[in-house]
């Protein structure tokens, strides 16, 4: 086996590994998507409105479209009589021109007709009183006046044509969806999703569902880090177990990179065979690196290159199946969402009390899983139990990550500190 001496390993902070991994995830090319798959992704082009919305002005109610100086003075006990000359419901064009003393029955969303400028709603006339059909009625009594423009939508009121209605870089949600589809648009650019290959490493490992042999374990990284991708945004290619074997794994690796992102669980810390390093070292540019944190303290990251001579960003996260989801929060989730063009790449902080001391033995960042809950305006943080990082249900049951900064060996019960959200927000009340 190669010795160590090929690797540079040094001590960074967090906020360090995190700045270099960025620097080398730039967000990915656009790609045209129909408006139902662009939910949650980067808008990539300016959207300009070849309309106008409305499109024509129209009704804010079902009533009667009139002529607003048609109406001075009138009330409840002294009605103004209009004749009714048409009626036009939504989707129609009216072919009535309103007229002084005159109407024309309107539903709510109809073009308004020539000459209206003001619809009175059915609550301020007659109609509802049994005399006859409302329908093709010759006269309405009307018992208030109004200001023109009253209950009217105006043309371009929303939006007007040529407008810009949404600039690149917009997070697209629902809302946006909505006006997109109101433009008339069905399908925009849009940054696209990162493809990520998720690579678990060990002879030790057998994958869930097949039998298990003595001294394995099963494969949950590849399960966990997988969903967690895909949490992020990111579309994951599960490549499944390299053993520890050159052949295995570089072919392994070789197939994980015509993918934008590799993952890797173990083979990065510093009394891991070398095997995983030296094949890394063949294929690209690694570093190998201690982390201030805990979990997590070993990580690797650089740039592989791919058969068709691409570069494609390496994270190695450590075996341990908490280690691994807690390093992938702090810098894989990240590195997804810048790749998709996103800006705002952290998690909800929240002021918590602790109802259990965080202990910190060697001046690392502890994130101790905890359970966030809320009582009369105060979150609380209580730990999930033993924090070692090969329990995989004190993950499972935490809904944040409560932070024990470097510089303090102890966090004490009742103090106050910072939680990242990691399910937000899902908070027990």
């Amino acid at each position: 086996m190669a010795g160590h001496q090929h690797y540079h390993e040094s001590m960074l902070s967090v906020e360090e590994a995190l700045e270099r991994i960025l620097d080398l995830c730039i967000p990915l090319n656009a790609e045209r998507r129909t408006i139902l798959e662009t939910l949650g992704h980067v808008l990539a082009e300016d959207v300009i409105s070849s309309i106008d919305v409305p499109q024509l002005d129209n009704s804010a109610m079902d009533g009667y479209a009139v002529q607003a100086n048609s109406l001075v003075g009138a009330s409840k006990s002294s009605p103004v009589l209009l004749d009714v000359i048409g009626n036009v419901a939504a989707g129609q064009l009216p072919d009535a021109v309103v007229r002084p003393r005159t109407a024309v029955r309107i539903m709510t969303g109809a073009p308004l007709p020539k000459g209206a400028d003001a619809v009175i709603p059915f609550e301020d006339t007659d109609e509802g009183y049994p005399r006859h059909s409302s329908v093709g009625v010759n006269r309405i009594a009307i018992f208030t006046q109004v200001d023109p423009t009253s209950h009217v939508r105006a043309a371009g009121r929303d939006i007007k044509r040529g407008e810009q209605v949404l600039e690149r870089g917009t997070l697209l949600r629902s809302p946006h969806v909505g006006v997109l589809a109101s433009l008339g648009i069905n399908a925009v650019k849009v940054v696209r999703s990162p493809k990520v290959a998720i690579l678990s490493t060990g002879d030790e490992l057998v994958e869930p569902g097949e039998e298990m042999k003595p001294g394995h374990i099963y494969n949950s990284n590849s399960s966990g880090l997988a969903s967690a991708v895909v949490r992020s945004g990111g579309e994951p290619k599960i490549l499944g177990i390299a053993s520890d074997n050159v052949q295995t794994l570089s072919a392994k690796i070789e197939e994980g990179l015509t993918t934008d992102l590799l993952i890797t669980s173990a083979g990065v810390s510093r009394g891991d065979y070398d095997i995983v390093k030296d094949v890394l070292a063949k294929m690209g540019k690694i570093e190998f690196w201690s982390v201030r944190m805990r979990p997590a303290k070993p990580l690797a990251f650089g740039i592989l290159t791919g058969p068709d001579g691409r570069g494609v960003p390496h994270l190695g996260l450590p075996g341990n199946p908490v280690s691994a989801l807690v390093a992938f929060e702090q810098l894989g989730r990240p590195a997804i969402l810048k790749m998709m063009g996103k800006t705002d790449l952290k998690r909800p902080v929240i002021d918590a009390v602790l109802k259990d001391p965080i202990y910190n033995a060697d001046g690392r960042r502890v994130y101790a899983r905890a359970v966030v809950t809320k009582r009369n305006g105060v979150y609380y943080a209580k730990l999930t139990g033993h924090q070692d990082s090969n329990l995989l249900t004190s993950m499972a049951k935490a809904n944040g990550l409560a932070i024990c900064p470097e510089e303090d060996s102890v966090k004490k019960i009742g103090e106050v500190v910072k939680v990242q959200m990691i399910d937000w927000p899902e908070v027990v009340f």
